[in-house]
């Protein structure tokens, strides 16, 4: 960790806990900073400002108070999941005040070089294979960020010979100032996250921030068969290192006649890709794209590809009860990844659990994809929309239930042997849940009851 004095004195602002609040407060005052922490979680409930006030930190809980402002901040530091609307932030913005996310601060005393993956959709399962594919040929990868781990917290213990490969979201990526990762990768682009942003423009230019510090020493890997990333990509001054899954490329990865390539190198077959799903070919040849820049050999990215059968959450096999399987798509919290989890087994027979939180869109866009869906599960806010679309492509079975437990239960009388049971919500689950994790994890434990 670089011991830096930047934070000596200053009077710095913590807006929201949770995991990247808690670890900025720590960090801040560590640093020398004076910190004063604001969280909307009452007191009396609120474990992390209990213990951050036992530290000496000034704790205020219990809503955001716009007086606050009144004193001289030098830098407001933002929980990621708090929109730029909300008032307060908002009056720090009208006041000038320096607004970041606590990546920044993971980027000013790390040691070690970064590598920042971003996209619509994707992020997790490559970040993941980045970090095996690095842990396999010994080159000391650290995990971080959206992924679930801090990024401020592993900057800590960063050495200089260690790869900090780390997840970023929009949010984060807004309130950056220095960061800068020696590889970007930049895997594609959708409608998403437009509660937030407002306009995909918005949303663009906030994942474009991943490439805006960038030096032409630094890479920038990027999809060339995304409209929208190939623009961003053209702002960088990093080298350009493409992947497409469509068409052979003079430098970077793509698929030819079946064959994973690495410039005019085989590196695999992808019959012999461990991962299901087309989708997720776009995810490993960003992978080994990262991978090779690092100077990882074929022979560890192919240990990798050959065993690594996918993340959490994201087309998790649970298990096989009576012949039906189960899969677990909990991070589908948009409609994207739910068209791409019904493609991933495109002429199976497949019982869909869906819905969620009811951000103002519609989901026609799914339509096509619900074909081979032979009846659908829903819940949450969301359910009667979904129901709608499902009915239009003429999926007769619709039931509605009020949680992901029911509905577990509820899909399997509806099924068969050898049908699909997937859990794939198209919707963030706010509404019902702390996290799509927690979501996961209940319709897990809901598996295993049945078993």
């Amino acid at each position: 960790m670089k011991h830096i004095t930047t934070y000596q004195g200053k009077r710095v602002f913590v807006v929201g806990l949770a995991k990247s609040g808690l670890a900025a407060a720590r960090l801040l005052y560590e640093l020398g900073a004076t910190v004063t922490v604001n969280d909307q979680k009452p007191y009396e409930e609120n474990e992390a400002a209990q213990q951050l006030e036992q530290m000496g930190i000034r704790v205020i809980c219990g809503g955001h108070p716009l007086e606050l402002l009144d004193e001289p901040f030098d830098l407001l530091v933002k929980n990621p999941g708090i929109p730029y609307s909300t008032p307060i932030i908002a009056k720090a913005m009208e006041k000038g005040l320096p607004i970041v996310t606590e990546v920044e601060l993971a980027y000013e005393i790390c040691e070690a070089p970064f590598i920042g993956i971003t996209g619509s959709n994707g992020k997790t399962t490559t970040t993941t294979l980045i970090y095996e594919m690095l842990k396999e040929a010994e080159k000391k990868p650290l995990i971080a960020g959206n992924i679930g781990t801090v990024a401020c917290e592993v900057a800590q213990t960063a050495a200089a010979d260690n790869w900090v490969v780390t997840e970023l979201s929009s949010f984060q990526l807004m309130g950056i100032q220095t960061f800068r990762p020696h590889i970007a990768v930049l895997l594609n682009l959708f409608d998403a996250h437009l509660d937030y942003h407002g306009t995909k423009e918005a949303y663009a230019q906030a994942k474009g921030n991943l490439f805006k510090n960038q030096t032409e020493s630094d890479y920038a890997v990027v999809n060339a068969d995304d409209e929208w990333v190939r623009t961003l990509a053209n702002l960088s001054n990093a080298t350009k290192i493409w992947f497409s899954t469509t068409k052979p490329l003079e430098c970077g990865a793509y698929l030819k006649d079946g064959v994973l390539y690495w410039n005019d190198e085989k590196v695999i077959h992808i019959s012999d890709i461990a991962l299901p799903g087309k989708h997720n070919l776009e995810n490993i040849l960003a992978a080994v794209s990262a991978a090779k820049l690092v100077g990882v050999e074929n022979e560890a990215i192919v240990r990798v590809l050959t065993s690594f059968t996918g993340v959490k959450h994201r087309l998790q096999y649970v298990g096989t009860v009576n012949g039906r399987k189960f899969f677990n798509d909990s991070k589908a919290t948009n409609i994207l990844a739910t068209q791409k989890a019904l493609a991933a087994f495109a002429g199976q027979p497949i019982i869909l659990l869906a819905g969620g939180l009811d951000r103002g869109n519609e989901f026609d866009d799914l339509i096509p994809y619900l074909r081979h869906v032979k009846a659908v599960v829903l819940f949450g806010q969301t359910a009667p929309k979904l129901e709608r679309v499902a009915k239009e492509a003429g999926i007769e079975t619709v039931y509605h239930v009020d949680n992901v437990e029911k509905a577990v239960p509820v899909a399997y009388e509806l099924s068969d042997p050898s049908d699909i049971i997937l859990l794939s919500p198209a919707c963030a689950s706010w509404d019902q849940y702390k996290t799509f994790e927690q979501r996961g994890d209940i319709f897990v434990n809901a598996v295993h009851m049945l078993k």
